[in-house]
């Protein structure tokens, strides 16, 4: 297994939204399907651009002549959790962006390699109870030659982001395993995780889905 990060939080400390450069907290007052009055708390993105999406995470499919398929991951230290997370890698839209030219972009920022975006989700709720933050899923392909070296990282100043190839069918069992070891593992990667190892341990399933009246 991958070392954690010695990276570390050293005090949580009350931000007002006004100060904030990233997000800002506000009180929602609505009306509920009763017609009764209520009140909800928000955290709200300052950033977001033309594009109405926040964020890109690239879920991403590396093919290689002579191995099997795999995906890579990203593992940093995370603030917020304070924790090393392992996530497939993501990052914010720019202003003037498309999520695709983003995938792209930042694709190639935190891993080195060059993908084509082959799919791109409608905007998705990150976690719609506590935040108005969406993202795109944008699923890649990377065909690799034999013999080709692993890329080199572009990260930006402050990033620290160790980067892991896990092939396909592993993928899920070593989730497993970073959790049991305290890694925060990202939400939409461990259930595109479990997606696919229910998809290998119930095949029969999914033919019985391709056949009508079965």
């Amino acid at each position: 297994m991958a070392s954690k990060s010695t990276a570390r939080v050293t005090a949580f400390t009350d931000l007002p939204s006004s100060d904030a450069k990233w997000v800002k907290l506000q009180k929602v007052d609505y009306i509920d399907a009763k017609g009764v009055p209520r009140v909800w708390e928000v955290a709200s993105r300052k950033t977001r651009g033309k594009a109405g999406v926040d964020a890109v995470a690239m879920g991403n499919i590396i093919y290689h002549p002579s191995k099997p398929p795999s995906t890579i991951v990203v593992l940093q230290f995370r603030p917020p959790v304070e924790a090393t997370t392992v996530e497939w890698p993501a990052g914010l839209i720019d202003a003037s962006e498309t999520p695709e030219q983003a995938a792209v972009r930042e694709l190639y920022e935190e891993t080195g390699y060059k993908g084509r975006v082959i799919s791109t989700s409608p905007p998705v709720a990150a976690d719609p109870g506590m935040t108005n933050a969406n993202m795109c899923l944008c699923m890649m392909e990377v065909h690799l030659k034999e013999g080709e070296e692993e890329p080199e990282q572009h990260l930006d100043e402050g990033e620290d982001i160790l980067r892991v190839n896990v092939p396909l069918s592993e993928l899920y069992q070593r989730l497993e395993g970073w959790a049991k070891e305290g890694y925060v593992i990202a939400a939409k990667l461990y259930h595109w995780a479990a997606g696919v190892q229910y998809a290998i341990d119930h095949p029969e399933l999914f033919r019985r889905i391709d056949q009508p009246g079965a």
